[in-house]
């Protein structure tokens, strides 16, 4: 089998040494919102990837929609990510942090006093969410975002990236994906706005086009990654006949401003809609940056589509949970471990920093 996998790369200024990426995952161990040096233990456990990105990070208090998620807004939270930096940089690994707004996939009860779900339009998110206070939740309604607020918000995700370069991270995935804000924007599921923000492709594609460029140019384009994902339905998502197009003229968007990669994920083998391959292929075509692969992959098919040069970098989620030594494991073949599936969000070093190593 071939090993370009384990092949080094050359990511815009960085150099990694190898193409597996460990994909960003949700794991609610963020006490008041701060990565501890438990966290920093965890993504130094996982460090044999080429590039680790971290699990979402909000990067105001408005975006905090998740029960003991961490924030980039605070020196207390950049000395947090401070020693995540340094636990994976000891191991010759790069680390992105993911900024992620949670805009309407929220609760007050997770939220601090005076915070605001805010999203493109005042619509609600089907459905209920966990919160540590009251157990389960439904949803509330969010207030439509203002312009004020869109400029607000895009200055929140322009001072967490700075912040995060000065806190010593390599660099910063814009989480464009899964139904979290920027994909609120995107998608008409969410987006029900007849101004600049809403309605053609190019409106609705406004937001996060402004939001890279804001971001690109406060830190580098050398710097900055978004992912998305096409087809999914995280976050009451829905496709559409425009769906392709969106994405195209994103895509194009994206790689006219010089981001350094586009992390495109299909969720299908989590039961999300397959994307089609001719999507996948469009947004190859209009991206010229490198291209991250996610989306259930083990060592073979991930050679595979190397190899067809579908991409240059593949993303292994779930896999990292219960396999610190993932790369390990992927070149040897031997098993892997099966995470526990109770422990995923759940506060503590159990089924977090406690798996064999």
């Amino acid at each position: 089998m071939s090993e370009i996998l384990f092949s080094s790369f050359q990511l815009g200024p960085f150099g990694l040494k190898n193409r597996v990426v460990m994909a960003p995952m949700t794991r609610s161990r963020c006490i008041d919102n701060v990565p501890s040096d438990l966290v920093a233990e965890y993504y130094g456990q996982r460090s044999e990837a080429g590039l680790i990105i971290t699990e979402g990070t909000s990067p105001s208090a408005n975006g905090l929609g998740y029960a003991r998620i961490p924030g980039l807004f605070t020196e207390t939270q950049s000395a947090g990510w401070s020693k995540v930096a340094k636990a994976v940089h000891a191991t010759g690994s790069r680390v992105f942090v993911q900024l992620m707004h949670t805009g309407r996939v929220s609760h007050p009860a997770n939220m601090a006093p005076g915070a605001e779900i805010i999203a493109p339009s005042a619509v609600a998110l089907a459905g209920t969410m966990y919160t540590d206070a009251a157990g389960m939740q439904p949803h509330p309604v969010p207030r439509e975002m203002t312009e004020s607020d869109i400029e607000t918000a895009i200055t929140e995700f322009v001072a967490s990236a700075k912040l995060a370069i000065s806190s010593g991270l390599d660099g910063v995935e814009l989480h464009g994906a899964n139904g979290y804000l920027i994909d609120q924007f995107l998608n008409t599921a969410s987006n029900k706005r007849s101004d600049r923000w809403g309605g053609s492709v190019e409106n609705r594609t406004r937001f996060a086009l402004d939001l890279a460029r804001r971001v690109g140019e406060a830190i580098g384009f050398n710097r900055l990654g978004m992912r998305i994902s096409p087809y999914g339905v995280f976050g009451g998502m829905e496709t559409d006949a425009e769906t392709d197009a969106v994405y195209a003229h994103l895509a194009s968007g994206l790689s006219r401003l010089g981001l350094v990669y586009l992390h495109v994920v299909d969720h299908s083998a989590m039961g999300a809609p397959e994307v089609p391959q001719k999507v996948k292929d469009l947004i190859r075509s209009q991206f010229r940056g490198t291209v991250v692969l996610s989306g259930g992959y083990d060592r073979k098919r991930a050679e595979h589509d190397l190899i067809e040069k579908r991409g240059e970098l593949v993303a292994f989620g779930r896999p990292f949970i219960a396999n610190p030594r993932l790369v390990t494991k992927l070149k040897s073949g031997e098993a892997l471990l099966q995470p526990d599936q109770s422990t995923l969000y759940t506060p503590g070093e159990k089924g977090y920093t406690d798996y064999s190593l």
